[in-house]
């Protein structure tokens, strides 16, 4: 897969999946902004992986959930590579909490960052995006189980999920594609954050591969999803999780 000249934007993308994405799309030869909220060191460390290679990258600090910061984003991009190709909204917070301890804060800090910042970031992209582009935004394989003490995490992501089929037909006269990756568990530091050696084990026994799935597994179909290849695929939510359920 080429990317030659062409410009991503991949949000949270100082750790985790983010990190690999970005790492992923700069190799296929795009210009990746690195956007993070707090951690610069790790944001920087990505750009000096991608710049170790030949890749051309830029870390660019914006909270999300706040619209000026995501406007911010997009405008200090334009600056530095001129146009914007790809974004990937993949920022996101995720607290397990059961529904009698979830407070108004802890509720409206998910949704800020999870659907505001995803609805936001593809205003943005509706005003700047070149023709052509692609959006993927990121959904979670929970939503299609039922689990406990994720019911404020799922409703943002089934939010994501239903914005991302909406917005497939105001983007269509742009060309521009917009799709959704729904991942099982992954092992990345959101994913394992809190959670027991047992409960773990407990998640990869509930996909048909017995493993947690790891970051590139996931790159693997965003890459499709950015290819020529999938020119024809919008408005959908893929679930790349290994068969879990």
């Amino acid at each position: 897969m080429s990317l030659n000249g062409k410009v991503a934007i991949v949000t949270g993308a100082s750790r985790g999946i983010g990190r690999q994405v970005a790492i992923q799309l700069a190799r296929s030869g795009a210009k990746v902004t690195v956007n993070y909220s707090s951690s610069r060191g790790k944001a920087d460390e990505v750009v000096k992986t991608i710049e170790q290679f030949g890749g051309q990258a830029v870390a660019i600090q914006a909270d999300v959930s706040k619209v000026s910061e995501v406007e911010v984003l997009f405008s200090e991009t334009l600056e530095r590579f001129g146009r914007v190709d790809i974004l990937v909204n993949n920022a996101g917070i995720m607290e397990n909490h059961a529904i009698a301890d979830v407070s108004e804060e802890i509720f409206d800090r998910h949704f800020a960052l999870n659907v505001k910042g995803t609805y936001f970031a593809c205003q943005q992209a509706m005003k700047h995006m070149a023709q052509g582009g692609t959006i993927i935004n990121f959904s979670t394989s929970v939503s299609g189980a039922m689990l406990p003490t994720y019911s404020v995490y799922a409703a943002t992501k089934g939010a994501v999920e239903q914005l991302t089929r909406q917005l497939a037909k105001e983007f269509g006269p742009k060309d521009i594609v917009i799709n959704c990756i729904a991942p099982g568990q992954v092992a990345t530091d959101l994913f394992l954050n809190g959670k027991s050696p047992e409960l773990v084990d407990s998640f990869r026994r509930m996909n048909a591969f017995g493993r947690l799935g790891e970051p590139e597994d996931i790159v693997n179909a965003l890459e499709l999803l950015v290819s020529d290849k999938a020119r024809w695929i919008t408005g959908q939510t893929i679930r790349v999780n290994g068969g879990f359920n």
